[in-house]
């Protein structure tokens, strides 16, 4: 009986000395990190391609918020990058807006200036976001494709990019600095 209880203590301290290290770890863990704007802006565009990616096929549907529906539309689509994105650079990302509020809150940019998370915005104000920016400036883009009912992908080289998008172009634009805000810790 002795050695049964010698047994359990031994247990029970062991069990409370790992769990006691893995507390400072985490707590080390959650200390705010010192790193500039500027900084977590780049960790924030690095970031999008790899966001990107993983909505690339999935179900259009109008209003569809993927965390919730595993469906999208290029307000959520948009929202949903910028926010994951957001996250892994230690900033927060305002909030979802529709197109017709999120664009006022967007300036613009020239295309010698252009990266990941910038927008093509078309006549009708239908865009597309650069999602990656490759070493030889071929561009990336991603959005919600009513006609073609799913979340695609294709690049400045695709045919569809000369013919349709750069004969109704309006511009390129850049989401707000605003838009973007140090994470409470």
């Amino acid at each position: 009986m002795k050695k049964i209880l010698f047994v359990a203590i031994l247990i029970l301290c062991c069990a409370g000395f790992v769990s006691g290290s893995n507390e400072e770890t985490t707590r080390e863990s959650l200390e705010p990190v010192n790193i500039d704007f500027g900084e977590q802006e780049q960790i924030f565009r690095q970031s999008i391609p790899s966001i990107a990616n993983q909505f690339i096929g999935i179900p259009y549907e109008l209003g569809g918020n993927p965390q919730k529906t595993g469906t999208s539309d290029n307000s959520y689509l948009f929202f949903s990058i910028y926010a994951m994105a957001a996250q892994k650079s230690g900033l927060s990302y305002k909030g979802y807006l529709p197109m017709a509020h999120l664009l006022p809150r967007t300036r613009e940019v020239n295309k010698n200036d252009l990266k990941n998370g910038d927008l093509i915005v078309l006549n009708d104000n239908h865009a597309a976001m650069i999602y990656w920016i490759d070493d030889t400036q071929k561009m990336y883009f991603i959005y919600a494709s009513e006609k073609r009912q799913q979340i695609i992908a294709f690049n400045s080289d695709n045919p569809v990019y000369q013919a349709y998008w750069l004969e109704n172009f309006k511009g390129f634009y850049r989401v707000s600095e605003a838009m973007l805000t140090h994470s409470p810790r």
